[in-house]
């Protein structure tokens, strides 16, 4: 069993950067491959990025290439995402899951005004 919590969301300007952390607990997390989605109002939740259960590959949606950087520590049990050069179609609730979806944070929000 793994929980996920996450954390750093908030109000920003276009342009500003912002880092998100997903604290997991449960001793199962290096078994997941881990993602970050996003939902903004009245969408669909999409794929933001993903990295593998050892850190070493990441993959990101075309959206957000080259602005976000996903990241883990293991040792921490933790997952980040950092977020640069944000725009305001980055508003969003970003919740963390691990990569069979079958575990899903409570989801922080992020609005980023223009």
């Amino acid at each position: 069993q793994i929980q996920l919590a996450e954390s750093g969301g908030g109000l920003v300007q276009a342009g500003d950067s912002l880092r998100l952390t997903c604290a997991a607990s449960g001793r199962t997390f290096t078994n997941f491959a881990m993602k970050w989605f996003r939902q903004a109002p009245g969408k669909e939740r999409v794929f933001v990025a993903e990295v593998s259960w050892s850190g070493n590959r990441t993959h990101y949606s075309d959206s957000v290439k080259g602005r976000f950087t996903i990241s883990r520590d293991n040792g921490k049990k933790m997952v980040y995402l950092q977020m640069n050069t944000l725009k305001p179609e980055d508003t969003g609730v970003y919740y963390c899951a691990t990569d069979n979806l079958e575990h899903w944070g409570k989801g922080t929000l992020v609005i980023v005004s223009s």
